[in-house]
């Protein structure tokens, strides 16, 4: 009997993704996490707990978005849930709007075009990168997600240099050039915060759902990655439905002035950096302000 299951099931399965207008729906929960031990207050003072909570409480909606990816056998949307996008971060300012702003990731994995449309103060970019078939090392460890066996799968991957989210505070000593351990595994940002050079990427996948993607940028393995464990971020795929009744329109976007990934990230170092210098300039004047 069990064994009659398991072949009713296989063939349902495979007649599921033989369809031509096969789609697919995969809800994820997105959650970054701050090291809030190193952050002190200005003048050099050491922050009190109770800021450090406030602060985490008011960016929590930044930290922690749920995701919608929409694909089929090649491509994929990937994309904020509207109905659950806080849209009183999206009204504030400066880094907290670019960090909150949100974007649409399209990744055509057998054409090998990836789009990004999204918004940096006000403008609409339309960011193309170049999609190269990522070298991840296959293990044999496995894990449950929901109704999914999944298998591990490991990368080491380059850091973006304007990803906030690997972002962490340089220590005293290496301010003071007092020592240079991992200097050449780091990149400078400012005299207070670095970013790796590189990271380990954790994903868990699963063959029963045969198709080449994943959330976010991520994608090249055989079946759809379920979780991701990149820095101090985790994805984890919380629902999915296959063949939904009503699918969607999954294109690349095309709103906003085209841009290459590099000359993107350049002028959001350039923007970052004159909001640096404006804050140091006139923010800093204010020293009554809390701890």
């Amino acid at each position: 009997m069990k064994l009659l299951f398991t072949l009713f099931f296989a063939l349902v399965t495979l007649g599921t993704f033989a369809q031509k207008d096969f789609q697919g729906k995969a809800i994820y929960m997105s959650k970054t996490t701050m090291d809030m031990s190193s952050f002190g207050g200005r003048g050099g003072g050491q922050m009190t707990e109770a800021r450090k909570k406030e602060i985490a409480d008011s960016m929590k909606s930044i930290l922690e978005k749920t995701f919608i990816l929409s694909f089929d056998k090649t491509s994929s949307l990937y994309k904020e849930d509207e109905q659950l996008a806080s849209p009183t971060a999206r009204r504030g300012s400066g880094f907290m709007a670019m960090m909150a702003g949100s974007s649409v990731k399209y990744k055509n994995t057998k054409d090998l075009i990836a789009i990004e449309e999204t918004e940096f103060f006000g403008k609409k970019f339309l960011v193309s990168d170049k999609m190269e078939t990522p070298k991840w090392e296959l293990g044999s460890e496995t894990k449950q997600i929901g109704n999914y066996t999944c298998f591990k799968a490991t990368l080491i991957k380059d850091v973006d240099p304007i990803d906030w989210t690997n972002m962490r505070r340089r220590s005293n000593d290496d301010k003071k050039g007092e020592t240079k351990k991992d200097s050449i595994n780091v990149v400078k940002v400012s005299d207070d915060i670095e970013i790796p050079k590189q990271i380990e990427v954790v994903a868990w996948y699963t063959p029963q759902i045969p198709v080449n993607n994943g959330p976010g940028e991520h994608w090249g393995l055989p079946g759809l990655i379920l979780e991701i464990n990149s820095g101090r971020t985790t994805i984890l795929c919380t629902e999915i439905i296959l063949n939904p009744l009503q699918k969607e329109v999954i294109e690349a976007p095309s709103k906003g002035k085209e841009i290459t990934r590099e000359k993107y990230n350049e002028t959001v170092k350039i923007k970052t950096e004159e909001m640096r210098q404006n804050f140091q300039g006139g923010g800093r004047g204010n020293r009554g302000g809390r701890q």
